[in-house]
């Protein structure tokens, strides 16, 4: 049975799906996109990551023609159609169809496609074996903090990391982390959490965001700053957080094992609280 998704206006069963060829998402990859995760068939921080959507679409002056609130409506729709009881819900808008020009069309319609993808997040293999991560260079555009469909370099982190035997790619640029090839990076010294400063270098990550709010249930304390290649490796633990991996173990980085090889307690009770938040039907705004 096909999935149902969503294609500026319509509710179609996923191989009826059609845009066009002149849509500049496709040819310029001039557009943004936004992924939300669901647990329990409730969405987990929707508006957060539609606030985050709605900001990236300000910075590449695209207006979006639709409401907080119609946006929410499709995302529970499409969980209803499908049946997604866990997943997430990809949104990808771009600047709508044109022939081809590198200048904004002034007739244009933006394209709105929106689709579900079933996976198990809160009960993850990986959560209890730990990921692995390899480091390459960051080669991407300096406006990081915009959520483009230009995903070409994590696209090559991400192989260069599959064909590595490794979960995830960690950017290196100047000496410093920059984040995961679709993730935060994070490491853990005694009782402080390590994350760098938000800024165009790096893309505001919602979960990231979910971690801090709720840090007041633990000791742990938080220091936001970059940190080395050579620190990640010497830290106590290392850990992602991602909408769709939530708060997942680093065990190994370019082949160095972090924490004995095993997901460490910081990690652990850091997803222990960010999947009660989730369950609850989590929300930041």
């Amino acid at each position: 049975m096909s999935r149902t998704v969503y294609v500026n206006g319509a509710y179609l069963p996923e191989e009826d799906a059609r845009i066009s060829i002149f849509d500049r998402g496709f040819i310029f990859g001039d557009g943004i996109y936004e992924v939300s995760a669901v647990i329990g068939g409730k969405l987990v921080d929707c508006e957060a990551h539609l606030a985050r959507l709605e900001r990236s679409c300000g910075e590449i002056r695209l207006a979006l023609p639709w409401s907080k609130a119609e946006l929410v409506a499709i995302h529970e729709e499409l969980i209803k159609r499908n049946n997604l009881d866990e997943g997430g819900i990809y949104l990808q808008v771009s600047r709508g169809a044109a022939d081809r020009d590198f200048a904004f069309p002034t007739d244009a319609t933006p394209t709105l496609v929106m689709f579900t993808q079933a996976r198990n997040m809160s009960g993850a293999a990986a959560a209890k074996t730990g990921i692995k991560v390899v480091s390459c260079e960051d080669i991407r555009w300096t406006r990081r903090d915009i959520k483009s469909v230009n995903l070409l370099a994590p696209v090559l982190a991400k192989q260069f990391a599959a064909e590595s035997g490794a979960q995830e790619a960690w950017m290196v640029e100047d000496g410093v982390v920059t984040e995961g090839a679709s993730s935060t990076a994070w490491i853990v010294k005694g009782k402080t959490l390590v994350s760098r400063p938000l800024s165009n270098k790096v893309l505001p990550g919602i979960t990231r965001k979910a971690v801090l709010a709720y840090l007041g249930e633990t000791d742990f304390k938080f220091e936001e700053r970059t940190f080395t290649l050579d620190e990640a490796l010497d830290a106590e633990e290392c850990f992602i957080t991602s909408a769709t991996s939530l708060v997942m173990p680093v065990v190994q980085i370019d082949g160095h094992t972090i924490h004995n090889g095993a997901p460490g307690p910081t990690a652990i009770r850091l997803r222990e609280i960010y999947l009660d938040f989730a369950k609850k039907g989590g929300a930041l705004g």
